[in-house]
């Protein structure tokens, strides 16, 4: 497995080594030891989610507040995603930064997002399916969210067209009006 820091160096782009030959392709998605290995971290996930979007689809900034934040390690296993991850930890020289990557079935890349993170992603493709797994059980009491289109954050999301945010989602906050504590 190939690790890179992203410009936020705690967010890690993860490349699984690929074995392709005429009959398709293999790659261990997940192995928990070499994943604590090449992070540096010791990180017990204890979650998996599903979703499935269609093109369009944008999943705003969420997280979850302390005890319950969460860290991610998510995947696009059919289409396409522009995954963002954003420092919502008050200490850091990075708060308020952002990172994105686009994820991809043809990539098979993944992001480590740590916690003290808030994530969304919009679909690219017609259809994505995104999983992810989580180090804490989801909580709605310690839920948050930010606005995607946040003036402050002002996150460079690609052009599509007919974006299409829940009705949950579109109560999201702005950046500065968000409870985040970390």
């Amino acid at each position: 497995m190939k690790v890179t820091p992203l410009s936020i160096p705690d967010v890690l782009l993860i490349e699984p080594k690929i074995f392709k030959d005429e009959r398709g392709l293999f790659f261990e998605s997940f192995n928990q030891k070499i994943f604590n290995e090449a992070t540096n971290t010791n990180i017990l996930f204890v979650q998996d989610n599903h979703a499935e979007s269609i093109k369009g689809v944008l999943r705003v900034l969420h997280y979850q507040l302390n005890p319950m934040a969460q860290a991610k390690l998510v995947r696009v296993i059919e289409g396409e995603v522009f995954d963002v991850a954003v420092d919502l930890r008050h200490t850091s020289p990075t708060f308020g930064h952002w990172v994105s990557a686009v994820l991809s079935q043809d990539n098979q890349k993944q992001l480590f997002i740590p916690e003290g993170f808030a994530h969304g992603y919009l679909t690219l493709s017609d259809h994505a399916t995104f999983l992810y797994k989580a180090n804490q059980f989801y909580s709605p009491e310690h839920e948050g969210a930010i606005r995607w289109n946040d003036e402050t954050l002002n996150i460079a999301w690609p052009n599509v067209k007919n974006i299409l945010v829940s009705p949950k989602d579109s109560e999201a906050l702005s950046f500065d009006r968000a409870k985040v504590i970390f």
